[in-house]
């Protein structure tokens, strides 16, 4: 994956996608660098055009986790006020 990064870091800055470069990029993250994957992912990327690849790529995938992690922050505000009216039952029942 951190190969990927790198091409889509270098792409960003306008910097040409080589072997060189995502070598450089890899080993400036602190990471190993495998050279049959960089010289793999050199030649998948050959042909493509990086930016029309980005604009394809979906953007709900990002939104998803967020709208996920939001449905039970709306539950819990359900059962805080489903406990909330029952605390006010209970203290009109006792002042009642």
């Amino acid at each position: 994956m951190e190969y990927v990064y790198a091409a889509l870091l270098l792409h960003k800055l306008n910097k040409e996608v080589n072997e060189a470069n995502i070598s450089s990029v890899v080993k400036a993250s602190g990471a190993e660098v495998n050279n049959a994957q960089v010289k793999s992912l050199v030649a998948a990327l050959a042909d493509v055009d990086i930016s029309e690849a980005v604009k394809a790529a979906p953007v709900a995938v990002a939104a998803a986790p967020a709208a996920a992690a939001a449905a039970p922050a709306k539950e819990e505000k359900k059962d805080e006020s489903k406990n909330e009216d029952a605390a006010m039952e209970g203290l009109s029942s006792l002042f009642g």
